[in-house]
């Protein structure tokens, strides 16, 4: 189906994603300088990049629907070119509305064509409006959606309040956050006032921002009386994402609130522990080396991988065709194992590099935590990390062993 009297006024091609077919600038034209970041460039924005994380929308979705055993009704506030919306209409059963928006003149004339190209207007509806106003509208009883997908460029903060509220009970809530410089440490004042928790630049600030933004999802949802649980996260590239349900209620709330919590990091020896009570003396003295510890949060202390939701994504996964349906099989499975495993990593080119020695492979640093009797899995976050139970002290002297082997 073609649209012969849409037109735009800069220069564009058609791309295909998925089972979408979709008009988008055309991104070397607005790319003058090396250091341009074409997408911001553009009069509509488009990341290519991106792909993977609405690869994972999809299955997530998919994975969800399976879950609760009926159709759903989705909402993108932040739709830009309308590819994501297309995606999840054309490659998920039983999605019966999808509600998307853009308060960009163009990028709702583009979105609304891409749906019209894809034949897909009776489930697509495409709307002009700011995304806090439009998740507004749908804050009301018997109005309010199964999914809101937030994937805005930067922080997803200023739309989280409004995006609870646009949910219904078990709803599910993705948001995803580019900005991570802050969340990284780099800014800390600005994750501070972002997200209302501390950052750390330690080896292991990718896990750390994705519980900062867990953690204010959840502060945000107990303000409205309501829980969450975490589905399913990961960082990639230059982003974080994670998939929350939520649930009505008081006490789910409280409980919620009950998971926020602190990690406790000494950069002298590596140790690290968790605490919902940061401000006593363990803050001041690490207790394995003496050195004065460091902290990050508020943050969320709970599981940010539900491993029967991974399952079912791994499921799905084989259902559909993927160009990146390998690396997601991977790394699903990996995040699977993580799902049981304790808050933090250790990386082991950081560890090696204390002791001035050799960096062994994960495979041996993992046989031999298992043989000495601890837990140990690889972790999505970082390909040289490890996810253990075992402490700084042990690890030292076990990596020692693992290159010695």
């Amino acid at each position: 189906m073609t649209d012969p009297e849409f037109t735009v006024d800069y220069p564009a091609e058609i791309i295909t994603e998925g089972k979408a077919h979709v008009l988008v600038p055309k991104l070397s034209a607005f790319k003058k300088q090396p250091s341009d970041y074409a997408p911001s460039k553009a009069p509509v924005f488009y990341n290519p990049v991106m792909e993977l994380n609405r690869d994972l929308a999809v299955l997530a979705y998919r994975a969800y629907r399976h879950k609760v055993s009926r159709d759903i009704k989705v909402c993108e506030p932040l739709t830009s070119t309308g590819i994501r919306a297309v995606r999840l209409a054309a490659e998920i059963p039983g999605i019966n509305q999808v509600v998307a928006s853009d308060i960009n003149t163009r990028a709702f004339q583009l979105a609304e064509h891409n749906v019209h190209v894809n034949g897909l207007e009776a489930c697509v509806e495409v709307k002009h409006k700011d995304a806090n106003c439009l998740l507004s509208c749908y804050g009301a009883p018997r109005k309010r959606f199964d999914v809101v997908d937030v994937d805005p460029f930067g922080s997803p903060v200023p739309y989280l309040d409004s995006s609870v509220r646009a949910l219904r009970n078990q709803g599910v809530l993705a948001a995803t956050a580019t900005d991570l410089a802050p969340l990284c440490g780099v800014h800390a004042k600005a994750c501070v006032r972002k997200y209302g928790g501390k950052p750390l630049r330690t080896e292991y600030c990718q896990e750390l921002a994705v519980r900062l933004l867990a953690g204010c999802v959840a502060a945000t949802a107990a303000k409205q009386d309501i829980g969450v649980h975490v589905l399913f996260s990961h960082a990639t590239d230059h982003y974080i994402r994670v998939y929350v349900e939520i649930g009505y209620g008081a006490q789910k709330a409280d409980a919620s609130v009950k998971t926020l919590g602190y990690v406790l990091h000494c950069f002298n020896c590596l140790h690290r522990e968790t605490t919902q009570r940061p401000f006593d003396l363990r803050i001041e003295k690490c207790p394995e080396c003496g050195f004065k510890m460091d902290w990050a949060g508020p943050l969320w202390l709970g599981k940010i991988f539900d491993k029967r939701f991974c399952e079912l994504m791994t499921e799905e996964n084989g259902h559909v065709a993927l160009r990146n349906s390998g690396k997601i099989a991977h790394m699903l499975s990996v995040a699977s194992d993580e799902a049981e495993a304790p808050p933090t990593y250790y990386v082991l080119d950081k560890i090696s590099n204390k002791l001035s020695l050799s960096v062994p492979s994960v495979a041996t640093m993992l046989r031999v935590l298992c043989d000495n009797g601890f837990q140990a899995v690889p972790t999505h976050f970082n390909s040289r990390g490890v996810k253990a139970n075992a402490p700084a002290f042990a690890m030292k002297n076990l990596l020692r062993e693992a290159v010695s082997a």
